[in-house]
């Protein structure tokens, strides 16, 4: 079989399977199999595929078959500027989380080396960006999970950073006082009624602690008060629909410059605030 016969034949049984891009993801799955890029892929449609990669294949597409996510099959994924190891453990990088990383970064711009806090670091997505994009950042990231901070550890060591991003095993500020210019965070902000309304690929694979939580978001809005310096800045993502409610509790709790971001697609999806200077 070619590789072209092999997609076509992936892509039709990933449509029935209701995956939403399947032409797409076989092109990628093949790609994987065959150790080479996409467009290398498209050069040659024509070459047979060996007993050996026609099986990983088919693996890999049963995999995608029953919802996995692409990324967790693929065992990366892009970042802005990262590539970046994820698995089942960690929630995998999504553009609303690029944009906040944008947000953080134009937040601390001013600054020559800002003492950074991310508070649920699951696979350093933010924290690794930030380090990366400032040269200046020093960043601690907190997280209570023992496996996502595994991911995260693994993720520093591809990225490299010269030793600027600290892990640290706790639940949010885990004891930590500062002070930090800036507090980020990509809580769990799900209804625990709201996951069976969820996309499979998300309800069935992605780790639930880091997708229901109630109160999680105000928590470390609260918080964050303590350890940060007068005029340091509060990052969150929060869902689309409450971007302003949550807006509106910064601004009550002594928050100011309260301001939400839209993400790429255009969803409020960025909400951050400074403690009085």
């Amino acid at each position: 079989m070619t590789a072209r016969e092999a997609l076509d034949v992936a892509a039709a049984e990933l449509a029935d399977a209701g995956c939403a891009s399947p032409r797409v993801d076989a092109e990628w799955l093949l790609a994987d199999a065959l150790g080479v890029s996409r467009s290398e892929l498209h050069a040659d449609g024509t070459r047979a595929l060996t007993a050996e990669v026609a099986g990983a294949f088919r693996r890999a597409v049963a995999r995608r078959r029953a919802r996995e996510p692409l990324a967790y099959i693929l065992g990366e994924w892009g970042f802005r500027r990262l590539e970046l190891h994820v698995d089942s453990r960690v929630l995998i990088p999504r553009p609303e989380t690029e944009a906040l990383v944008e947000r953080c970064l134009a937040l601390i711009a001013g600054i020559e080396e800002p003492q950074v806090l991310d508070i649920g670091v699951g696979s350093g997505a933010i924290a690794l960006s930030i380090a990366d994009e400032h040269p200046g950042a020093r960043i601690v990231a907190t997280d209570p999970s023992t496996d996502a901070l595994a991911v995260a550890e693994e993720n520093r060591a591809r990225v490299g950073l010269d030793g600027r991003v600290e892990f640290v095993q706790g639940e949010l500020f885990a004891g930590l006082t500062g002070p930090f210019d800036l507090v980020v965070s990509n809580p769990p902000y799900v209804d625990a009624a709201d996951l069976d309304a969820l996309d499979r690929e998300v309800r069935l694979f992605e780790p639930r602690e880091a997708l229901v939580a109630t109160g999680v978001t105000e928590a470390i809005a609260a918080g964050a008060h303590d350890v940060l310096v007068p005029g340091g800045a509060l990052a969150l993502e929060v869902a689309d629909s409450m971007a302003a409610e949550i807006a509106a509790a910064l601004d009550e709790s002594g928050y100011e410059e309260v301001t939400i971001t839209r993400d790429l697609a255009g969803r409020e999806r960025i909400v951050d605030g400074r403690t009085r200077r």
